[in-house]
């Protein structure tokens, strides 16, 4: 118990770039998975298969990969657009909007087109129906899976090890290394605990506001 208190807080000042990782990635992940999701059924054929192909692309590839091919690749190319934390948070957002996206299409899908019919002849702007009637109902159908991607979302934060971020997975693993144990890996892995256990709960609460309000 004495070395958990004493590797404990070292561990944890890696937990800005986790928490961090997560954050940017949810705030900016879920509008453009919105608009994907309306490019892919999109009525003009090269919008949708222009997003058909993002959407296969990124989801068909593993994220570490395109973490390595936008850091390490698009230099090699010339290329210089990010810093090392900027090309995480641009990989994350690019990878779980495709996932996003298939989520939303799925829900905007799932919407009986006579709603839409019924609120066009009283006068709706397409824009007004996709927000007031289409939208709503969507992320009442979606949440479940939506939340699924946000718990794994802040499980693959512990992939930025792999360009050098010090989260608390890179910390836990150089602490194990020097110390020649596995203890920091297990309060590594309550940390995670704890953070899903704590997404879940507000999931939970969400998709409970979300069916009384039904």
């Amino acid at each position: 118990m004495e070395y958990i208190v004493k590797v404990f807080p070292q561990i944890l000042d890696g937990l800005s770039i986790t928490l961090g990782t997560f954050a940017i990635t949810l705030i900016l992940s879920v509008p453009l998975g919105v608009v994907i999701a309306m490019c892919r059924i999109s009525k003009v054929k090269i919008v949708r298969n222009v997003s058909g192909i993002y959407t296969w692309v990124l989801r068909g590839t593993p994220l570490l990969l395109q973490i390595f091919l936008i850091f390490f690749g698009l230099p090699i190319i010339g290329v210089q657009l990010f810093g090392r934390l900027q090309s995480v948070y641009f990989a994350f957002v690019l990878n779980y909007a495709a996932y996003f996206a298939e989520i939303f299409r799925s829900g905007i899908q799932s919407i009986e087109k006579g709603q839409k019919e019924a609120a066009a002849l009283l006068g709706m702007t397409p824009l007004q129906i996709n927000l007031k009637i289409v939208m709503p109902q969507v992320i009442k159908r979606t949440l479940p899976s939506i939340g699924n991607e946000v718990i794994t979302l802040i499980k693959d934060t512990s992939l930025v090890y792999a360009v050098g971020l010090a989260e608390i997975f890179k910390i836990a693993k150089s602490i194990s290394t020097r110390d020649v144990t596995i203890i920091p890996y297990l309060v590594v892995g309550v940390i995670y605990l704890a953070l899903t256990a704590i997404i879940t709960q507000c999931i939970n609460a969400a998709e409970k506001k979300v069916y009384y309000e039904e």
